[in-house]
């Protein structure tokens, strides 16, 4: 019998389409929905859903005894260009709200940690191209900073008490379904609906600036069978390197004028690209490989073509 699931962070970029995945598996009854803002209606009718504030430690706790929770997902945060602009309110609620369940877990409340890294915890110094699981790590962002100490936290937590929590370093995603959440890869979600509604589109990043992406089916995926594997088999308790596909804006237009040949794109960069330029072009994920057998399915033209059919039907 499937005991229940919370989601923190459910109306986010990723949270909403996990939660509707989460519910299409077990059961709506069975995946309790949270955030601290009410979501779109079909979320809210799938299941139930709780207003809850991530940082509040005493209001999660009332919640996972009242369902009898399980298992956490924590989708809650402040994304990468958003925390540039807000860099203390962006530490409280990404480290105290890890904090929060990671001491539920280890005073045997919760069962099992699901915690969302990203690949903002490498820097400058990393390799850029096939981004090693273990390198130099020197984030220069709020954002980076915060999921370096997270992961940091979520092993030492693992080790010291037994806490069962789980992550993978997301690279940019790509989702026709929710609008991004003010991170730095933005653009491959705006440019779908550019293309679209306008025919063009201005980058705020250069054409060239190549970055790790994936197609959200995939990431869900990921995040899913992560949390489905045997604990044995897992031997990264930081977060796992996570990789699909690496482009550039440059090539991601010319995907697009496959199906829509007159779209043009222009480039005014802005001051996402300084954070660009600290991340990898690419992502070793040979041990998420081995570890749980993870395989992406969407390279870039099957994920334009979906964004586009889907985004026309929208």
């Amino acid at each position: 019998m499937q005991k229940p699931i919370l989601i923190l962070g459910a109306c986010g970029q990723i949270g909403t389409e996990l939660t509707f995945e989460l519910r299409s598996k077990f059961g709506g009854e069975n995946v309790i929905a949270s955030d601290i803002r009410e979501g779109g209606e079909n979320l809210m009718q799938a299941g139930p859903f709780e207003l809850l504030d991530a940082t509040n430690y005493e209001a999660i706790e009332d919640v996972i005894m009242h369902y009898e929770i399980e298992e956490v997902y924590l989708m809650a945060a402040m994304l990468s260009a958003t925390a540039e602009k807000f860099p203390m309110r962006a530490w409280n609620l990404n480290m105290n709200s890890l904090f929060n369940v990671l001491n539920l877990a280890k005073e045997g409340k919760i069962g099992k940690i699901f915690w969302p890294s990203s690949i903002a915890v490498f820097g400058p110094n990393t390799p850029k191209e096939n981004t090693p699981q273990n390198t130099v790590m020197e984030p220069s962002t709020v954002y980076g900073i915060s999921k370096q100490a997270g992961e940091r936290w979520c092993e030492y937590y693992f080790k010291k008490f037994g806490v069962d929590v789980r992550s993978v370093r997301y690279p940019g995603l790509i989702s026709w379904k929710t609008m991004p959440g003010g991170g730095t890869t933005d653009y491959a979600v705006e440019i779908y609906h550019a293309a679209i509604e306008s025919g063009r589109y201005t980058c705020f990043l250069e054409k060239n600036t190549k970055l790790p992406m994936m197609f959200m089916d995939d990431a869900v995926k990921a995040t899913i069978s992560l949390m489905e594997s045997p604990s044995e088999k897992l031997g990264t308790r930081s977060s796992y390197n996570l990789g699909s596909m690496s482009f550039c804006p440059e090539e991601l237009a010319k995907s697009i004028q496959k199906h829509i040949p007159e779209f043009e794109i222009s480039y005014k960069p802005d001051f996402r690209q300084q954070i660009a330029d600290t991340w990898p072009k690419s992502i070793d994920d040979s041990l998420a490989r081995q570890d749980w057998n993870w395989s992406p399915e969407f390279d870039l033209d099957k994920t334009t073509s979906s964004m586009l059919e889907n985004l026309k039907k929208g």
